[in-house]
């Protein structure tokens, strides 16, 4: 990885909730509200797009660990401010804590885990399999 990412280390991410965020099963929507689902993906995201500016050519960052409590409703329209902040960081594996708001009021809360390796040791743990 190249040198600069520190814990403190922010990003953001700005959605409006739409019905294909909806919370889904087989096609057919449980709730009108953006889904849980969904807002694994975005803290994904958010998370690595922290970790992007960083990686060396050879390098890529693998999800290892997600942790997300979904604390309220946001219904279509929603304008959702999703941030992750780096609160660990050593060697390969970053944690990022993140928040997901509508205004004020938190929708949820994680914790990202990534590990950044080779891409040609990613490869061989895909062939692997």
């Amino acid at each position: 990885m190249k040198q600069g990412l520190m814990v403190g280390s922010k990003q953001m991410l700005k959605v409006e909730v739409t019905p294909a965020m909806f919370a889904q099963f087989e096609g057919k929507v449980v709730h009108p509200v953006y889904s849980t689902a969904m807002m694994v993906y975005h803290m994904e995201w958010v998370s690595r797009l922290i970790i992007l500016p960083f990686l060396e050519n050879e390098e890529e960052g693998m999800g290892a660990e997600v942790s997300v409590k979904h604390l309220s409703p946001a219904p279509v329209g929603s304008e959702l401010d999703i941030q992750a902040n780096v609160v660990s960081l050593k060697k390969n594996v970053i944690v990022t804590n993140v928040q997901v708001k509508a205004g004020e009021r938190m929708v949820g809360t994680g914790e990202v885990t990534q590990v950044v390796l080779a891409k040609s040791k990613i490869n061989r743990l895909i062939s692997d399999k």
